[in-house]
């Protein structure tokens, strides 16, 4: 089956931004003037997804909202003649087919765990793409398309993204370990925030995957793992070990926005990228007198 489907995680509580995220979703914090999100369904969009599952929590109706129709916002941006900006509101609710599930409280805590609440709509044997909701990946070609292009061309049980960092960072993420004697750079071992000196390599698993429906069982039988939480890093590393999982150095830069330093980082980039406010926002950084500020 050809992948027509992305799972998104969007039940986080987003802590390290309270109090912003008190009552928004930390998904809808804006980048510029776009939400985390849609900068991840734009991607799912644009690598040939059709269908957008995304795993909310109570508390995260404005996602949802966010990619509902908005019948009196159209009538106002239609009475003001705002017309860029009335394509745009249609726009984003016809980007694809939005499934919305709720994450029970009576599952664990954890990044594996919208997984679980996804199985009812993944079919036993199609794979998914699943994308951790605070990750945004800026390139040419999409990032997930990338990771489709290579389970077409291979067939494994799950295509893992995974990006180089410094090793003094490598505790932040999952790590992976490459089999020595694959040429198709398949995982040996996947470890789950290892302290750097014990750490098998800088390849640091990003929030991109392709996987089949044989995570699935694995994550239903998995017990949780580092904070009592339930790892998708760990529930890999056993997938790994009787099947073919591969590691793709993506094509591209990845930001995490998970909090407050690296979400500026994000924004700031994203701003000079952007033509219409660039030039000024640049002439501004330049114009700063940083040792004001201590720097």
């Amino acid at each position: 089956m050809a992948i027509t489907k992305a799972i998104i995680a969007v039940a986080g509580y987003g802590t390290r931004f309270i109090p912003a995220t008190k009552v928004q979703p930390k998904e809808m914090l804006p980048i510029v003037d776009k939400p985390v999100v849609q900068y991840l369904v734009e991607e799912a969009v644009a690598s040939g997804i059709t269908d957008i599952v995304l795993v909310t929590r109570s508390g995260n109706q404005a996602v949802e909202d966010h990619f509902d129709s908005a019948r009196e916002l159209e009538l106002h941006l239609e009475a003001q003649k705002k017309w860029r900006e009335l394509e745009e509101v249609r726009r984003i609710a016809n980007m694809a087919n939005f499934i919305f599930i709720r994450q029970g409280k009576d599952l664990p805590y954890g990044n594996g765990t919208p997984l679980l609440c996804a199985r009812p709509v993944i079919h036993r044997d199609e794979a998914v793409v699943y994308m951790f909701g605070d990750d945004i990946v800026k390139s040419e070609v999409p990032c997930a398309r990338q990771l489709i292009e290579v389970y077409e061309r291979y067939r494994p049980a799950a295509v893992v993204a995974v990006q180089e960092v410094p090793f003094e960072e490598i505790s932040r993420y999952g790590v992976a370990k490459l089999k020595p004697d694959s040429d198709r750079n398949e995982l040996e071992r996947m470890v789950e925030k290892p302290d750097p000196a014990e750490a098998p390599s800088n390849l640091a698993q990003l929030g991109r995957f392709v996987l089949s429906y044989e995570v699935i069982p694995i994550l239903e039988r998995l017990r949780v793992g580092k904070g009592g939480e339930l790892w998708l890093a760990d529930a890999i590393d056993e997938l790994a070990a009787t099947a073919s999982v591969i590691v793709h150095r993506i094509q591209g830069k990845w930001f995490t926005t998970g909090d407050p330093l690296r979400f500026l980082k994000t924004t700031v980039e994203f701003a000079l990228d952007r033509p219409d406010i660039g030039p000024e926002f640049a002439a501004y950084l330049r114009s700063l007198d940083l040792s004001r500020y201590g720097v």
